[in-house]
């Protein structure tokens, strides 16, 4: 079913309705006919191939044919806690991150921050989540969220069995990578990297550090490095 385009609507009926951005981009970019099969999505994990019935001015119909449970979504949930970059480096690890697995994105803005992020970028984000999911394939589009600050933020991996942060501060890693198992929340900064009291913060919090060896990364690389190492140990690669 990896062929066949993938739409995301909010209900799925025995003959769905597709509207909006969605229906927009299926006709003016995709050109997409009657008659043709389609994947639609409602964001519960399921997928439903679908056959499109009539093509109107501003919506598309397609009657639904098979119903199955979409098996690129991880077993395990998976949260990205980034800070807010430059340009359109968020974007890179958004993308990134979405196709290697992750449940959620929180970016936020931190005391080294040089960069701040507005309601037209963090909408931007999550059109980029989405069209990261349709490449890939999957069925649920992880949501990306702001955080004003890093306390904040971190509150976001407070029901996680694992919490995770990476800055220059660690020596070395405070958890063993080959038995990590269930829900696990990562940290990463923003170029300036973590004042010293913000790693006290994550500590207090129960964040265990992450050591991300000897070589001085780009904030962007450490974002999408960390997250292919744990959904490794996760077993999700």
């Amino acid at each position: 079913m990896s062929d066949f385009r993938r739409f995301f609507v909010q209900e799925i009926y025995p003959q769905t309705i597709v509207e909006g951005e969605e229906f927009f981009h299926a006709v003016n970019v995709l050109r997409i006919k009657v008659g043709e099969k389609v994947l639609l999505c409602d964001g519960t994990g399921k997928e439903y191939l679908a056959e499109i019935s009539s093509i109107e001015k501003r919506s598309f119909t397609a009657n639904i044919i098979e119903e199955r449970l979409n098996e690129c979504e991880p077993k395990e949930k998976v949260t990205l806690i980034a800070g807010y970059l430059k340009g359109d480096k968020t974007e890179l690890v958004v993308q990134k991150a979405v196709e290697l697995g992750v449940s959620k994105i929180v970016v936020f803005s931190s005391k080294f921050s040089s960069s701040f992020i507005n309601e037209n970028k963090l909408n931007r984000l999550n059109r980029v989540s989405m069209e990261a999911v349709k490449q890939c394939g999957r069925a649920i589009v992880p949501k990306v969220e702001y955080a004003e600050t890093l306390e904040k933020a971190l509150s976001f991996g407070d029901s996680c069995k694992n919490k995770l942060f990476a800055c220059e501060f660690a020596k070395a890693n405070e958890v063993d990578f080959s038995n990590l198992n269930g829900s696990t929340a990562i940290v990463v900064g923003s170029e300036g990297g973590f004042s010293n009291e913000e790693y006290q913060l994550a500590l207090e919090k129960g964040y265990k550090t992450v050591y991300l060896g000897r070589r001085i990364l780009r904030a962007e690389t450490a974002g999408i490095a960390l997250t292919s190492i744990i959904m490794h140990s996760l077993g999700e690669m």
